[in-house]
This record gives C-alpha cells, sequence and structure tokens, in this order.
C-alpha cells in the first residue's frame, strides 16, 4: 500500500489543470485514424509483475504511432512548472489534456485493448489465463471503459517525472444513463523509443522494501528495481491507488519521448 506521505501525480485527478498547468476542458481534437492497426489476434500480455504491471507489445504498428507524433506536436502543450506543489513529485515536461469520450472508446473498444482486457476473444492466446472472477479481482471490479479525460506527454531532453504514486479518481462516464466509475489501472501508450531516437525516459517501478527481521540473514537484498525499456507502440498498465507501487519516468538523454495516457476505469 502506498504511504499517504509519498509524492503523488496530480495529474490523475480528471480534469484537474491548475496543479499541472495542463489544457483543459471538453473539445473535439481531428485525431488520426487508428490505421493500420496490429490484428487482434496477434496480440498478446507480456506478465511484467504479476497481478502489477502488465504490458501489451506491439499495441500499435510503427508508422501509427509516427502518425500520431506528428500530430501530437501540433496541440499547445505546455511545459510543467519546475517547482511542484507541496506533496507533488517534480516533473518537468509538456502535456496537453482534453476530456474525450469519443476518443477514449475508441481506443477501448476500437483497438484490442477491450478484448485483451475483458478476455472476450477466445480465439487468441490469453496468456493471463484467468476467470472471469479472478479477471474481476485482477482490475479491481468489472471494468467499464478507458477514462475520458486523455493526457499528452511530451519528455525533451533533461525532461523527467521524479518518483511517485498515481491515485485512484472517481469518474462520471457520459452515456445514457451515465456511468459512475473509478479508475484503477494507469495505461500508458508509448510513442517513441531508441529506435525513434529516444534515449532514456525509462519508466522505473520500485517495490516495497523487505520488513526487517533479525532472523533475515545480513546478505538478503532488497528487490530491485523494476525497470520498463520504451518501445514503440507497447501499450504499459500498472495499478495505482492503494496498491500502486512507487514509480519514475527516468530523464531523457536524447530525443523525445511521447506518450498517450489514460486509465482503466471499473463501475462504483
Amino acid at each position: 500500500m502506498a504511504p499517504k506521505a509519498k509524492k503523488k501525480d496530480a495529474s490523475t485527478s480528471t480534469g484537474d489543470q491548475s496543479s499541472t498547468g495542463g489544457n483543459s476542458g471538453s473539445q473535439v481534437l481531428d485525431w488520426p485514424s487508428f490505421k493500420p492497426l496490429v490484428p487482434t489476434s496477434a496480440l498478446e500480455w507480456r506478465i511484467i509483475m504479476p497481478n502489477q504491471i502488465l504490458a501489451i507489445p506491439s499495441f500499435w504498428t510503427s508508422t501509427l504511432c509516427k502518425n500520431y507524433v506528428s500530430f501530437l506536436s501540433s496541440l499547445p502543450l505546455t511545459t510543467t512548472p519546475g517547482k511542484p506543489k507541496r506533496g507533488e513529485a517534480t516533473r518537468v515536461n509538456d502535456r496537453f489534456q482534453v476530456d474525450d469520450p469519443a476518443f477514449a472508446e475508441r481506443l477501448w473498444s476500437g483497438t484490442g485493448l477491450k478484448d485483451l482486457v475483458l478476455g472476450n476473444n477466445t480465439d487468441i492466446y490469453d496468456s493471463l489465463s484467468m476467470s472471469q472472477e479472478e479477471r474481476r479481482s485482477l482490475w479491481g471490479g468489472e471494468v467499464a471503459c478507458l477514462n475520458p479525460n486523455i493526457r499528452i506527454y511530451r519528455y525533451r531532453k533533461g525532461q523527467f517525472f521524479d518518483q511517485h504514486y498515481d491515485d485512484s479518481n472517481n469518474v462520471v462516464i457520459p452515456g445514457n444513463p451515465p456511468i459512475n466509475a473509478k479508475t484503477t489501472w494507469t495505461l500508458l501508450l508509448y510513442l517513441t523509443s531508441p529506435a525513434t531516437g529516444c534515449i532514456g525516459g525509462e519508466t522505473v517501478f520500485y517495490p516495497d522494501p523487505l520488513p526487517r527481521r533479525k532472523t533475515m540473514p545480513k546478505t538478503t537484498t532488497q528487490p530491485k528495481p523494476v525497470v520498463v525499456e520504451l518501445e514503440v507502440g507497447m501499450a504499459l498498465l500498472h495499478r495505482h491507488g492503494a496498491d500502486c507501487m512507487l514509480h519514475e519516468g527516468r530523464e531523457v538523454l536524447e530525443g523525445e519521448k511521447w506518450i498517450i495516457r489514460s486509465d482503466l476505469c471499473v463501475k462504483r
């Protein structure tokens, strides 16, 4: 469980622009189409840490990622303040955020993400090998959709995100009727990597240290950090809220790191 005293990512609060300097509001963007897409049958889970960190390699094609980087570069990104508010982690990057339920739904249902998360497609290999009840426990409830609050992050040379925890938030999903939901897992979609000239910027997780006991051998080592390298088109999901692991985005040494961020939402 994440200690309350630890620094958090204030940007997880839906619609909160004041703490991050991000752009805001419900507006319609002319997002590029999802072409070409990887067939759902070709997607599979990569288990980085069971029940905690999962990835979908090659969730988007390199061509689609390139098209999106070009589009996102045209948005009015805002650089975060260099000095964070009390209790917030230091983050230096450029960001844009928008409430766009239609895009969130397209990213959820118009790709293979929904099928992978819910285990709907029985024609593909499911490396999670979970029953529906086990999936519900994994995701923290009945998954409804993605958070319509979409965040775009660009990290340039020298920019980073210090160690922090991601909060869980209550959200209302537009509809008839609206869905009361809460976020349980962070979704990061990487659009760049060393293959595109981005060096550094890895996402690093820090497992909780082992409790000290008198019977513990002096040679016992503490858990090593879990380093997730950037891969073009990879989707990374990790728990947040009370079960979030301490993590950071390392400094970018060369090039640019681009991410599309949302969250899994479960009904409440």
